[in-house]
């Protein structure tokens, strides 16, 4: 039973997913702070910078966007011999130029921008100058995704790229084909209103939470959909309608003025807490101890009150196979990003690790997020990343602390 479930308080939407009852992903935006990521935008180039090669654009967001020359260059330059340009040679202070948004401001440093331009669909991604078809790896047969890889080909034009996601597998060409020209005559109206813009100009702006749920998402194994507010249903039933008519019945309004709110009452707000927390506690009894950094997040796992019934290989090893299914879940519900480094507990079996490895690899291939498992260090750590682009949920419900700046320490005086 697959389960997802919107709460709505004023300018706040917060958005969950169960899978038999338990939380497997969570969301938050506030619509007057709503996504950056997969914005357009016609800035100006204010500063190069040889030694980085990369450059310094002002979109009109306050802080400058950084611009690194694999980011400039497409992907058909790139496929050129040898050595590639400097980046100098490319692009000058000045320029004006087209540029999307692929990682929101965080922290300290202004957004990463782009110029390989993706606009994402219902089945597919299109790319205005890519030139090249690319079919999800989870589309489930080899001989489906040669189908998908056929119809992109028919569909693309000229220098056009395509990428069919996981939901296009099994859809007629015509639902394809339809998405492609809407996409296409989305991407012709940006380049219009980008030859009369001023700069800075925002010229398109990301779908807000609702669109990007309902889109991404909402697919055929959702079995319910829930919302507590009553505009918001309509907007979601209406955005179901235009996308995907077909799971408009599986859409639920919740009442508001119940005893109980909707997530409270299926376990939410309780599974939400628990997995926000630095210690997080295993069934059996182990834990996992979580301290996200700026540069990357560490994750300890310890045995905890688990003893085991054989010996302490067999004790670790499904210890650290409980922690690669806990974690992977976390780190859809955390939605965290960046360089991740897991401390299992140490195993004298190679094989043991191997399995544990492969566990937690499984289990992220659930993720929507693209992440890659590295595999381990010198030092015994596991370590994988994963693709970071916009704040997640527990930035946005945390403050630094006042008392220890944000060290979870409060010095006294010396």
């Amino acid at each position: 039973m697959k389960r997802m479930l919107m709460h709505g308080h004023g300018e706040l939407l917060q958005t969950a997913v169960q899978e038999d009852g338990r939380l497997v992903e969570f969301y938050m935006e506030r619509s007057e702070n709503s996504g950056l990521v997969g914005s357009i935008y016609k800035g100006r180039v204010v500063n190069v910078l040889p030694g980085m090669q990369a450059a310094f654009v002002d979109i009109g967001l306050g802080k400058n966007a950084f611009l690194y020359i694999d980011d400039l260059l497409h992907p058909h330059l790139e496929r050129q011999p040898e050595q590639k340009p400097l980046i100098q040679q490319l692009i000058r202070p000045g320029a004006e130029l087209l540029v999307q948004v692929m990682k929101e401001p965080l922290g300290g440093k202004g957004a990463r921008v782009t110029t390989h331009f993706s606009l994402p669909g219902r089945w597919l991604v299109f790319m205005p100058i890519a030139g090249y078809v690319g079919v999800s790896k989870k589309v489930a047969t080899e001989n489906e995704r040669n189908r998908l890889r056929q119809i992109g080909e028919r569909l693309r034009q000229g220098e056009e790229g395509i990428i069919m996601r996981t939901n296009a597998d099994g859809e007629p060409e015509q639902a394809l084909a339809s998405d492609v020209e809407q996409l296409r005559s989305l991407w012709n109206g940006i380049r219009l209103r980008a030859e009369e813009a001023s700069v800075p100009s925002e010229l398109h702006r990301e779908a807000g939470l609702m669109r990007r749920v309902v889109r991404d998402a909402l697919t055929a194994d959702m079995n319910e959909l829930w919302i507590d507010d009553a505009s918001r249903y309509e907007e979601a039933k209406a955005l179901l309608q235009e996308l995907t008519p077909q799971l408009v019945h599986r859409l639920r309004l919740y009442d508001r003025n119940a005893d109980i709110s909707l997530f409270t009452e299926y376990g939410v707000t309780e599974q939400a807490n628990a997995a926000f927390q630095p210690r997080i506690q295993l069934d059996s009894g182990g834990s996992l101890i979580w301290d996200e950094t700026e540069a990357l997040t560490v994750i300890d796992v310890n045995t905890g009150k688990y003893t085991g019934d054989t010996d302490l290989e067999d004790t670790v090893f499904k210890t650290n196979l409980e922690a690669a299914d806990e974690i992977a879940r976390l780190l859809r519900i955390r939605d965290v990003g960046g360089i991740i480094i897991v401390d299992f507990i140490d195993m004298e079996n190679e094989t043991n690790r191997e399995k544990v490895m492969n566990r937690l690899a499984e289990r992220m291939k659930q993720d929507r997020t693209k992440s890659t498992v590295l595999g381990w260090t010198r030092l015994g750590l596991l370590e994988l990343t994963r693709k970071k682009a916009r704040e997640n949920a527990v930035q946005q419900l945390t403050v630094r602390c006042a008392a220890c700046a944000g060290t979870g320490k409060k010095t006294t005086t010396i």
